[in-house]
């Protein structure tokens, strides 16, 4: 049954997730990659929500919330590898499927109720791509690769 007492603190969580990784999702649209602005604040709020709604059937079992949540690593790791190609002798979209998974775990940290680490990552994680983008080496000639 929904009840305002239940469902308000998974709203202020499912919100957290994504308003942390919009930012990175904004970027990454401004940068015109593979993933962007609806991806990543999605990818934010399914980690959470996985954690989220399962909670109920492992609070009193570490051990499959350690299940639950090694699923959800599992599960960004494909999606991530979704996003690497390789074009003869370069491989594009390893920062991608880097930001994918770091936003896969400011969704796990939200729904853990850590939301000091999940800051941290999505600072860490959206001053990487854009303060670093500038030291990364391009060809003049090509579009530039996502590492």
């Amino acid at each position: 049954m929904l009840d305002g007492s239940h469902i308000l603190p998974h709203l202020a969580a499912l919100a957290a997730a994504y308003g942390m990784a919009l930012p990175i999702g904004w970027d990454r649209e401004r940068s015109e990659r593979s993933a962007g602005l609806r991806t990543f604040p999605l990818v934010a709020i399914a980690a959470c929500g996985f954690v989220q709604a399962t909670e109920q059937l492992v609070h009193s079992s570490p051990a499959e919330q350690t299940r639950v949540v090694a699923g959800v690593i599992t599960g960004m790791g494909f999606i991530g590898g979704g996003a690497i190609l390789k074009q003869g002798d370069s491989v594009h979209g390893t920062a991608t499927a880097a930001s994918l998974w770091a936003t896969g775990a400011i969704g796990v940290a939200v729904g853990l109720g850590s939301y000091d680490v999940a800051l941290v990552i999505a600072l860490f994680t959206a001053a990487t791509l854009r303060l670093l983008a500038p030291f990364k080496p391009s060809n003049k000639n090509e579009p530039v690769a996502d590492d």
